[in-house]
């Protein structure tokens, strides 16, 4: 939990202060509700326990009030190549806003065809004809965002996740089959 103050609507009461008649104001609202009628309890069947619990499968609660918040593990998606489309447009950083060494701009620039996609990007096939060859800043690694972006590793997943969303966003569309295959893919449980 933060060490962020607590920041409420109003003053907290004390016996001294002209506010205090709100403490008797709070304990005839709490043992009104002590008085309301309680709903009539439910039981659901078996099929209705695992289909409410796998529809809440983002979350897992291991105790009580504990519960911990599913995070997506990001994974490259075979036939995308939205990462391939070297001129993004303005919405992208420019090569001399993300590398400092020049002959790094350089490299990337000469990657760059006519179209604006990588040269070594086959359209046909969606893929890329040096993959295992691939420069370093072609590769989604901790080390490369780090380096890169100054992305810590704790947040390397939530931040490639972000980068590839809004990057395949703009080539293919908020609705592309491949932001649906990328979604499935880093919500997945790992094989």
């Amino acid at each position: 939990m933060s060490s962020a103050t607590l920041s409420l609507p109003f003053p907290l009461p004390t016996a001294t202060s002209p506010t205090c008649h709100r403490s008797r104001q709070l304990s005839t609202i709490t043992s009104a509700a002590a008085r309301r009628p309680r709903q009539k309890a439910t039981v659901k069947t078996d099929s209705e326990q695992r289909q409410s619990s796998s529809s809440s499968s983002s979350y897992s609660n291991a105790g009580f009030g504990a519960s911990e918040k599913k995070e997506a593990r990001w994974r490259c998606v075979e036939g995308c190549g939205a990462c391939c489309k070297l001129e993004k447009g303005p919405s992208f950083p420019s090569p001399e806003e993300i590398f400092t060494d020049p002959s790094h701009v350089e490299h990337y620039k000469s990657l760059i065809g006519p179209d604006g996609w990588c040269i070594h990007y086959e359209k046909i096939t969606r893929k890329c004809s040096i993959y295992s060859e691939r420069p370093y800043f072609c590769r989604v690694e901790p080390e490369i965002f780090d380096s890169l972006y100054g992305i810590s590793e704790k947040k390397f997943n939530k931040e490639a996740c972000s980068c590839c969303r809004d990057t395949i966003k703009a080539i293919y569309g908020p609705n592309s089959k491949e932001l649906h295959n990328f979604n499935n893919s880093i919500w997945s449980t790992p094989s």
